[in-house]
């Protein structure tokens, strides 16, 4: 199919970033998808539970219908909307994320993280770029500067507020058969965080979801491997569209 360049018959894409993330993370999607869909990106940093930040991207998302697409802690946040509003989004991208929630070890490591976060916020970040970045791109500054930078610009307290959040997310797997619109799941290969496997669980529990495994990339994808990210994203427009 192809895509109308009329953008008044283009769908809405709103995107959802990972934790201390913000529309930079998505800097390559916003540019390479501009001829398939009007594309906006959601403020994750107003609220400490998923409940709460759900119901304020839903209010500030454009009216009507739209696709959605999240990444990590965007995804989670997704996930909620679908509870939330299924009724309103189009499509599902779920990226670099799970539908689990956090193991007692993860909700430890991350109320640690927390409380250095109030003396040593700056190496809070450094020690997840690893987490992050695909090892053969952790001297790729093009990269890691923006991580960092999104993290600094965030604040510490934002960073606590995400978190609370994270560990307070509930098991989405039992309802994950409730989903009936075209769903992509996307992993980077190399993903430390969210491996694939968790990414496979999710395509399992999702009626006509899709897999797309991005090679030689860690968990944050969108800039890891902008072109096979958006590539992907395209193809799965291409479900959500009615043909032109």
């Amino acid at each position: 199919m192809t895509l109308s360049p009329d953008s008044s018959r283009l769908p809405d894409l709103v995107l959802l970033p990972g934790l201390v993330c913000d529309d930079r993370m998505w800097a390559p999607q916003i540019a390479g998808l501009a001829g398939a869909a009007q594309v906006s990106v959601g403020d994750l940093s107003v609220a400490d539970s998923m409940l709460a930040l759900a119901s304020s991207v839903l209010e500030k998302a454009p009216a009507g219908k739209f696709a959605l697409a999240g990444l990590s802690m965007g995804g989670y946040v997704a996930l909620e909307i679908m509870r939330q509003a299924p009724e309103r989004v189009l499509g599902l991208a779920l990226l670099d994320t799970t539908a689990r929630p956090d193991t007692p070890e993860t909700t430890q490591n991350r109320r640690k993280a927390m409380e250095r976060s109030e003396t040593d916020f700056t190496g809070v970040l450094a020690d997840l770029l690893p987490k992050l970045v695909h090892p053969a791109q952790l001297d790729d500054k093009s990269i890691t500067d923006i991580l960092m930078k999104m993290g600094e610009d965030a604040g510490k307290e934002v960073f606590r507020r995400q978190q609370t959040a994270i560990i307070g997310r509930i098991d989405s797997r039992p309802f994950l058969d409730r989903i009936r619109c075209p769903t992509l799941v996307l992993c980077g290969r190399e993903d430390l965080i969210t491996p694939v496997e968790v990414h496979e669980e999710m395509v399992e529990g999702i009626a006509g979801a899709r897999l797309s495994i991005v090679e030689k990339c860690g968990h944050i994808s969108t800039l890891g491997q902008p072109d096979a990210v958006n590539e992907a994203l395209r193809q799965w427009l291409s479900r959500v569209l009615p043909t032109a």
